[in-house]
């Protein structure tokens, strides 16, 4: 099992399919354990993340530790926690951050991936396609509601979170109920667990 794994994430990390349209080439970023039991599926490495080649190294990153109540060498430590994005490489910058992520990358090797995760027990969504891709039809009608309904996607192993990108502060702001209900939650979670 390990084997197919470790061959499956050789063949992502050489992976040329959307290169024409990455302004800084392709450079997939992607962290996976058979024996993983987290899973955090965001939505595509950042400019810094592109260069440093490692997952949530920004301040985004700092605020998801935060969130979790893990240090860098646990949040590392693909054996425990497997960071998977829609989109393994930078995408580029658009008018108001960076771009939507690459569809290439869930079409080609999403479901691949998932198939050889068998210890994951908790799932956590962040942001609006890593919701649109796990939950469908489930999630309520924006990212805020689909968040605020967490309990209804728990007892199947998942959290949705907003991202914690320092550009999302009015946000955290504005719903303080995320940070007093669903991160003591979560980090119970994360202790258990890991």
């Amino acid at each position: 099992m390990s084997e197919v794994l470790q061959s499956l994430l050789k063949e992502i990390r050489e992976c040329r399919l959307c290169e024409e349209h990455l302004p800084l080439g392709p450079r997939p970023v992607v962290q996976a354990h058979f024996g993983a039991r987290v899973l955090i599926v965001g939505q595509a490495p950042g400019r810094r993340v592109h260069e440093t080649g490692v997952p949530f190294n920004d301040p985004s990153g700092v605020r998801l530790r935060d969130w979790l109540g893990i240090d860098s060498s646990v949040f590392y430590d693909a054996e425990k926690i497997a960071l998977l994005p829609m989109g393994f490489c930078f995408p580029g910058t658009g008018k108001s951050g960076d771009l939507p992520p690459r569809p290439e990358c869930a079409e080609a090797w999403r479901e691949k991936l998932l198939d050889r995760l068998p210890s994951i027990q908790l799932t956590l969504l962040i942001g609006q396609y890593a919701l649109k891709y796990h939950l469908g039809t489930s999630q309520k009608k924006n990212l805020t509601e689909t968040v605020r309904a967490w309990r209804d996607y728990s007892e199947e192993g998942i959290i949705p979170l907003p991202h914690p990108s320092p550009r999302n502060n009015l946000w955290l702001r504005k719903n303080a109920w995320f940070e007093a209900e669903v991160l003591p939650v979560l980090k119970s979670r994360i202790r258990v667990l890991l």
